[in-house]
């Protein structure tokens, strides 16, 4: 399976380096690290979808002022997963699955650029994200960039496990070498997506962190600004707390053969981008 990295939309808010850790201008530089598997018998398998194109066409209608003000939002047609696959010289249509770690918007705004493509997440996520119940749940998951859900599949806890990870599910029509790994605290169905590479893994862990220095080292360390991103957006603190030292503990793991990494650290990207 051949795994290529995108960066599937740019957020750029106040603070610079207070939020990215290396930025020396007053704006700051976040990912949306979205993966595409190249599957021998499944086609293109898509791993969250970032911004969209009718994020960009529609922003008003699709996408809350709020968000599109404090994370500063860059439109940039380029960075669509959409426009990537074309450039790769892949045609959009050929996109048959597409796995979301969770349903912010940031994550589930491309959706709608395949529309043939079948949608796989955790059931919990399916059941709770559409509530919608506080303001800030109206700001971060928006139903019209999901469709009709037609095509959708939910998966319910429960499964196998996988590097001491309960309930770890194989994806239908995937077999074993993609699998949903429930992460739940950022959003309540959160989950990691861990992706076979011969003799080991890589784990996507969407938003389960936010700085590469929050993993790989026995003290956690993070930027003031997405310390404060990670507290605001949190759905259950004690899950995502345990969570996060669980996936610490795996990263420090020398014979687990799991290359983890987050949804929005911009210099963990182009490492893994350029090997």
């Amino acid at each position: 399976m051949r795994v290529h990295h995108l960066n599937c939309g740019c957020m750029c808010p106040f603070g610079g380096a207070l939020y990215d850790g290396f930025s020396r201008s007053p704006l700051a530089h976040l990912s949306c690290h979205c993966l595409l598997l190249e599957t021998d018998a499944h086609g293109l398998v898509l791993v969250d979808t970032g911004i969209g194109l009718q994020d960009m066409a529609h922003p008003g209608h699709r996408l809350s002022g709020f968000f599109r003000l404090f994370n500063n939002i860059q439109f940039d047609r380029r960075l669509s997963a959409w426009q990537q696959i074309v450039d790769l010289g892949f045609k959009p249509e050929d996109v048959r699955h597409i796995i979301l770690t969770h349903l912010d918007f940031d994550h589930a705004g491309g959706i709608s650029d395949f529309p043939q493509a079948r949608v796989h997440l955790l059931q919990r996520e399916l059941d709770t994200a559409p509530q919608r119940q506080s303001w800030l749940q109206r700001q971060r998951f928006r139903p019209q960039q999901w469709g009709n859900q037609s095509g959708w599949r939910g998966y319910a806890a429960g499964g196998e496990r996988w590097f001491g990870f309960d309930a770890v599910r194989a994806l239908d029509d995937l077999n074993d070498e993609v699998l949903l790994v429930p992460l739940p605290g950022h959003t309540l169905g959160h989950a990691g997506v861990a992706v076979r590479q011969g003799d080991g893994w890589l784990l996507h862990g969407g938003d389960a962190w936010f700085y590469r220095e929050e993993m790989r080292q026995a003290e956690r360390h993070c930027t003031p600004g997405l310390r404060f991103y990670q507290w605001m957006m949190c759905s259950d603190r004690d899950a995502w707390r345990t969570n996060q030292q669980r996936l610490r503990a795996l990263s420090l793991q020398t014979d687990a053969r799991v290359m983890l990494f987050c949804s929005h650290d911009r210099r963990e990207l182009g490492l893994l981008d350029s090997q």
